[in-house]
């Protein structure tokens, strides 16, 4: 099993964006239990990605109940990091 961080990264290999909502759905099944498998450090280590240049924002959604939804999507050098150091 992947650190927390890295498999948070591995979902961007796709193409993908997804906001912090979307990586807690796909990984919830495997990462649930893990005390640090929350919302905010789910958006700290997405922050931390785009900060090194391996995520960047892709676009901003407002739900249906005013909740800002920030979505990321790969860098072209972050999918090669991701590739490179990840797998």
């Amino acid at each position: 099993m992947l650190p927390l961080n890295y498999a948070i990264l591995e979902l961007f290999k796709d193409g993908g964006a997804y906001d912090t909502t979307a990586v807690m759905a796909v990984l919830a099944d495997t990462y649930g239990s893990f005390k640090a498998f929350n919302s905010a450090a789910v958006l700290e280590s997405l922050m931390s990605a785009e900060k090194n240049e391996l995520l960047t924002e892709a676009h901003f959604d407002l739900d249906n109940t005013g909740e800002l939804h920030v979505y990321y999507e790969a860098t072209d050098y972050g999918k090669e990091m991701i590739g490179r150091y990840i797998g």
